[in-house]
């Protein structure tokens, strides 16, 4: 049990730009309230409508440059990363930072991925969603789970 002001991790995922709007059939959060919302096919198209630029999917080689480019940041930092998966549409991560808010960690990781992507995608602006989730893990059960959700549950959906 963690008896510390410090989380013991944070479990952050952030999603590629317009792959998951909300609305989206496969079910969508609101940062203003919790669960998961169901399909809204008119909210969906309205959001599409209002895309800047065609929605980014990472390809293997892109998935490569982010996960290199998260890593490399973290170690220069001193954050430990327990476990990373870069997917198609979106990032999961488990991590540790201490003394840094979760939502500081996601944006400056963000940031760090972009860098890594603009060396090879340079006439695109947008690659991630604004925000994303940035869930606080304060024990371990939460932070096995999460863990285990992000190496060996990802293909299993």
């Amino acid at each position: 049990m963690n008896t510390s002001s410090e989380p013991l991790a944070y479990f952050l995922t952030w999603t590629t730009y317009g792959t998951w709007l909300p609305g989206d059939a496969r079910g969508w959060v609101r940062a203003d309230r919790p669960g998961v919302w169901e399909e809204c096919a008119a909210l969906a198209a309205s959001c599409r409508e209002r895309l800047t630029e065609p929605p980014f999917v990472l390809t293997t080689d892109q998935r490569r440059i982010a996960e290199s480019a998260i890593r490399e940041h973290c170690e220069v930092v001193n954050w430990s990363v327990h476990a990373l998966n870069v997917r198609s549409n979106h990032i999961h991560i488990v991590m540790t930072a201490v003394g840094k808010a979760g939502d500081r960690v996601m944006s400056s990781l963000k940031s760090y991925a972009t860098r890594g992507l603009k060396s090879v995608i340079s006439n695109r602006k947008k690659f991630w969603t604004r925000g994303g989730s940035a869930r606080v893990l304060w024990d371990d059960f939460a932070f096995e789970n999460a863990v285990r959700y992000v190496i060996e549950d990802q293909d299993r959906k």
